[in-house]
């Protein structure tokens, strides 16, 4: 069973996939739902300080670099920006409230990992990035607790 866990972990720190793919694995091969959700919470934390302080850097660096590697960080620089623009485009002085919303909404591309890189392209203070961060990963979390268990297709949804 530790197999399993470990494995959740890692998946929960991959980038695009995070918890929104940690938390399914979870249940396919019936961890429980409780422990489970911890393991991909602190999976999907741990790389968020490193993120905000020093991806800005590796990937202005990075970009410079010839071939897919250049490619590959001028792509994540943009994705950031994006990102970024998007949130104070909706967010005015809400842009606490707009991150911890961008990463909670478990969509493709809107999970810790971008909106830390946003909230460090836009400047945001260290403390209030990763706190909106943690918030948005467990809200992202519970939703996909409910969806993994079935809850949204009983009701509907």
């Amino acid at each position: 069973m530790l197999k399993y866990y470990l494995i959740e972990f890692f998946i929960s720190m991959v980038p695009l996939i995070e918890l929104r793919g940690a938390i399914p694995y979870s249940q396919v091969v019936g961890l429980p739902l409780l422990p489970a959700y911890a393991v991909a919470i602190v999976g999907n934390m741990l790389p968020v300080p490193f993120i905000f302080l020093f991806a800005r850097k590796v990937l202005e660096m990075g970009s410079r670099l010839p071939g897919i590697p250049g490619r590959f960080c001028r792509y994540c620089m943009q994705k950031g920006e994006r990102g970024g623009e998007k949130l104070m485009s909706k967010a005015g002085n809400g842009l606490f409230l707009a991150l911890l919303l961008f990463v909670g909404i478990p969509l493709p591309g809107t999970g810790a990992w971008t909106g830390t890189l946003a909230a460090s392209i836009l400047n945001m203070d260290f403390k209030s990035s990763v706190l909106a961060a943690m918030g948005g990963v467990l809200l992202a979390g519970i939703i996909m607790m409910a969806a993994s268990t079935g809850v949204l297709a009983v009701i509907g949804l």
